[in-house]
């Protein structure tokens, strides 16, 4: 089955809205986060003085593989600004991967963004620091109200997620659990030789080396430093490398029965200047990272671009090449971040 396609486009005719079904509708705040469809495709809009902003175009597809039902949710926000305009360029992409239901993802994907925003996300003059405080207490804050609501409704599952903003020309990723970022550098001409064994591609069109660079660091209760938060929270990792025996992850939204023995929902922040260096950037949920290696979705993508694929049908086809010919049995969601170098 070809991953299905709704789509979703920012322009100056529909901006501040976003199309879904051929509905346009005008959205603040997290209602504009509130639903999202198979495949959408969005471009980011770049102001004077603006113009030293490197333009991003992004776009996401998914399939729900052999699962009967599909737990994962994403965000396509070519312009996060909300209620907040400001100065400075902001977009975010995201992706959330549920387990055990589909609430969590849903929950995560519709109040993040702006928890993060009313957290204090730098509107007008960039501050790294504050950025980063920013989306870790909106990470927060989002999972107490999400316990809070899992509580009064009576569902325990949880959510992994990947999550990029874009403010100016810095990039911020943030995640909890095993979904992954990698990003598409080009190599420096001296790391050509180190740089084949490790994520690297050549592109013999451009006369250059692109490397898959894993830019966010998973979180499962094996790893030895989650292993010894965990049991400092008073839990214990089975023989089986999961939490209490039964949960891989070991950081993610919800998953109430098991906040109290160390599942925590702090993530990782890093940041990075986008640079001619940069090309792309794929999140994607462990669906995808368990047949595709860095460097194998990297070329996959690239491939497809240099071809002349739009944003859209390279993800698309990335998606369908996991699940057809890799073989994919589990829900496989990735997010496009193409930067658009003149």
């Amino acid at each position: 089955m070809e991953p299905t396609a709704k789509r979703v486009r920012s322009d100056s005719a529909l901006e501040g809205a976003v199309r879904i079904d051929g509905v346009s509708t005008t959205a603040s705040g997290s209602n504009l986060l509130a639903r999202s469809c198979d495949e959408a495709k969005c471009e980011a809009d770049t102001h004077a003085p603006e113009s030293a902003w490197v333009p991003i175009e992004a776009d996401a597809a998914e399939d729900k593989g052999c699962r009967h039902t599909m737990e994962d949710a994403w965000v396509l926000l070519p312009d996060a600004s909300l209620d907040h305009p400001g100065r400075l360029r902001s977009a975010h992409f995201a992706i959330f991967d549920g387990h055990g239901g589909r609430e969590a993802a849903d929950f995560a994907r519709t109040h993040l963004h702006s928890n993060v925003v009313s957290a204090g996300l730098p509107r007008e003059l960039l501050n790294v620091k504050a950025a980063k405080r920013a989306i870790t207490n909106g990470f927060k804050v989002t999972d107490e109200a999400l316990l809070r609501e899992s509580l009064a409704d009576g569902w325990q599952d949880g959510a992994t997620a990947v999550c990029v903003w874009i403010l100016g020309n810095t990039v911020f990723i943030a995640n909890v659990g095993d979904a992954r970022a990698v990003l598409a550098r080009v190599a420096n001409t001296d790391d050509k030789g180190e740089q084949k064994g490790n994520c690297a591609i050549e592109i013999p069109a451009q006369g250059e080396t692109l490397k898959g660079v894993t830019i966010t660091r998973e979180h499962k209760a094996i790893f030895p430093l989650e292993r010894a938060r965990i049991e400092k929270a008073g839990g214990y990792v089975g023989e089986n490398g999961r939490l209490l025996g039964r949960l891989e992850v070991s950081r993610a939204f919800g998953d109430r029965q098991f906040k109290k023995v160390g599942v925590s929902a702090v993530p990782d922040v890093n940041s990075f200047e986008i640079t001619e260096k940069e090309r792309f950037i794929i999140l994607g949920c462990d669906g995808l990272w368990g047949v595709f290696g860095p460097s194998d979705a990297v070329e996959f993508v690239n491939n497809q671009l240099k071809e002349g694929a739009s944003v859209g049908i390279a993800c698309r086809r990335l998606i369908r090449e996991a699940i057809r010919e890799r073989k994919c049995k589990d829900n496989c969601t990735a997010v496009l971040i193409v930067f658009k170098h003149v």
